[in-house]
């Protein structure tokens, strides 16, 4: 029998346990991270597991010599990507300027797919803007630019609006600012004309001095009515807080920070993110929240972060964990089942390829997240969708599997035939930049579904990862065909759960084998190039050796595992070498020419695999 002191000494601890998760969630702190991650900032991927099958796919990469394999414009500053899924196409809009982040001139280019992974070449959709005659300069400012905070918004009517602000080079917020514009986007592809829907308040712009008339103008009603709904919807409109502030009193919150995102919790209170870890509340549908508070456990620097409810009716939160604002990786996911308390971080995007070209501010890594707003589309499948720049130079997009998970209980056997050639590569996790894809293919023809990684990019390489149950034991074995083997190379390794390669096979350009023992590189001969073979690994993480075979023919037994390590869990597929650059230490705002050749294509190299069996 439990003594009254007892009692009540546990009347008082639940007490004080009650009061803790009461304030945790509130205004004081509405979000906290409770996982014991440690991030390791030396690796590009922080030493942090894959959500399984995520996928990454370059949607524009920059060419400032050869225009046309890009945009046609040639300008190497991309950024602020916004993504919307509309009349069946993924919408992605993102901001350019020809070498620095806040150096006119500026735009706005669109680019839209309808799978996610193929997109098409990015059109104008707000040109530089060309001043009426006449039109005074302000002080300090030095010529036009384009600022994002917000892209897109579907209409009641299911209108698209694409939007964008306009402002003056180098500083667009308030006095700087001169407003906010949109155009309707048309489902044969085409766009209406450009209106302004909002001035700068901090300003005297309006339709008497600026280029583009003003929306009410419009002899469109349902544009008319489509901007009305924007401009009455609080939550919508407050992603252009702070840009301009509303001295007129348009915005209802008295304070707040940069970049508003926004999710609804299972309680119907609304939370509130903005860069630099800061959060707030809002118990009345979006018309005010509670003052911005940081919260101290999510790590974030300048970067952008991104929360939502998914569909499974979980929420996730996607940041950079990291206090550089110069450099902004890895691309992380939180996820949470009351959209208060977080955990299990995972890498979302973990690759930091070479900036090919040098421009002010542009910080290495995958920053400025963001994804589909809430209202602007939802794409087939469930699946988190996400968008963000890299190196402030190249846009891509991230589909996440949902349920969001990094476990894989059952084991592997994949053959690709259930999968469609040029389609996703379901379970795997895969870096796919445009000169080097990665996708299933049929070879030969449509005989034989398989795994295909391509590489013509002379600075990225193509990624495949697959993800199996963690164990200190495994067997695993694949078919493998390497065409033109002059051409590239093929990394293949085993991976831990902090990303340790204890295994590290290279298939490399002289048509020979290598694989590690401990710290050194035993060559192994020539492999059968342009024919299929078949490789068999057998490791053990206990007595730390591995076995190789090759078609049936063993040729390392016992060799020592380079890293030490108490299990595997992954299989890699690269087409590059492992690279450790740029460090935290490689310098940001030190001018350098263009990298050599970055606008350039090489030779093709192509890979197959097939038959992937991991037990």
């Amino acid at each position: 029998m439990v003594s009254s002191r007892l009692a009540g000494f546990s009347v008082l601890a639940a007490a004080v346990v009650f009061q803790a998760l009461a304030l945790v969630g509130g205004v004081d702190e509405p979000v906290r991270f409770n996982g014991e991650t440690k991030v390791d900032l030396l690796a590009h991927d922080a030493g942090l597991r894959p959500p399984v099958g995520a996928a990454n796919y370059q949607a524009f990469r920059a060419n400032r010599t050869h225009p046309e394999f890009a945009d046609g414009c040639g300008w190497t500053y991309n950024h602020a990507p916004m993504l919307a899924y509309w009349n069946g196409k993924f919408y992605l809009e993102y901001l350019s300027n020809p070498v620095d982040e806040h150096i006119a001139p500026g735009q706005t280019l669109l680019t839209t797919s309808t799978d996610g992974r193929n997109w098409a070449k990015p059109e104008i959709v707000f040109p530089p803007y060309d001043p009426p005659p006449g039109t005074p300069m302000p002080e300090k400012a030095n010529g036009y630019m384009m600022h994002q905070r917000m892209g897109f918004y579907v209409a009641p009517d299911g209108r698209l609006l694409v939007l964008a602000f306009y402002g003056h080079a180098e500083n667009p917020f308030r006095e700087g600012g001169i407003g906010r514009v949109a155009r309707e986007a048309y489902k044969d592809g085409t766009f209406g004309p450009i209106y302004f829907v909002r001035y700068c308040s901090h300003t005297d712009w309006n339709e008497t001095n600026t280029t583009y008339p003003f929306y009410k103008t419009s002899p469109d009603a349902g544009f008319v009515a489509a901007c009305d709904s924007l401009l009455g919807n609080t939550l919508k409109t407050l992603q252009w807080y702070d840009e301009d502030c509303g001295l007129d009193g348009f915005y209802k919150i008295k304070e707040a920070g940069q970049a508003f995102n926004y999710y609804q919790r299972a309680d119907g209170k609304i939370v509130g993110l903005w860069k630099r870890s800061l959060a707030a509340l809002s118990e009345d549908g979006g018309l005010t929240f509670s003052k911005p508070s940081k919260c101290s456990t999510l790590v974030m620097a300048g970067g952008k972060q991104w929360g939502q409810r998914t569909e499974d009716g979980r929420y996730a939160i996607l940041y950079n964990p990291t206090t550089y604002d110069e450099h902004r990786y890895p691309l992380i996911v939180i996820t949470s089942d009351d959209g208060i308390a977080f955990d299990n971080m995972l890498v979302v995007h973990g690759e930091v390829p070479p900036r090919r070209f040098f421009g002010r501010w542009k910080d290495f890594g995958p920053c400025y997240v963001r994804g589909i707003v809430q209202g602007n589309g939802n794409p087939p499948g469930g699946d988190l969708w996400v968008t963000y720049s890299v190196n402030k130079e190249d846009m891509w997009v991230s589909r996440v599997p949902v349920p969001i998970r990094w476990r894989v209980e059952t084991p592997v056997a994949d053959n690709f035939e259930d999968m469609e050639p040029g389609s996703h590569v379901r379970g795997w996790n895969v870096y796919s930049p445009i000169w080097a894809p990665v996708q299933v293919a049929g070879f030969p023809e449509t005989e034989n579904h398989c795994l295909q990684l391509r590489d013509k990019d002379p600075y990225d390489y193509a990624r495949a990862v697959r993800v199996f149950k963690a164990t200190p034991t495994a067997q695993l074995s694949f078919r493998l065909r390497i065409e033109k083997p002059e051409n590239g190379l093929l990394e293949v390794e085993l991976a831990d759960a902090a990303g340790k390669r204890p295994v590290r096979l290279t298939f490399g350009k002289n048509a020979h084998m290598a694989a590690s023992d401990g710290s050194e590189t035993q060559d192994l001969g020539p492999y059968p190039a342009g024919e299929w073979f078949k490789v068999n690994l057998t490791v053990d993480a206990v007595t730390g050796i591995y076995d190789l075979a090759v078609d049936g023919k063993k040729l390392v037994a016992g060799a020592n595992l380079a890293k030490a390590v108490q299990t595997v869990e992954r299989l890699s597929l690269r087409t590059g070498e492992y690279r450790t650059l740029p460090t935290r230490k490689t310098p940001n705002q030190k001018p350098c020419a263009p990298l050599p050749g970055a606008d350039e294509p090489v030779q093709e190299a192509v890979f197959l695999v097939d038959d992937v069996v991991i037990e």
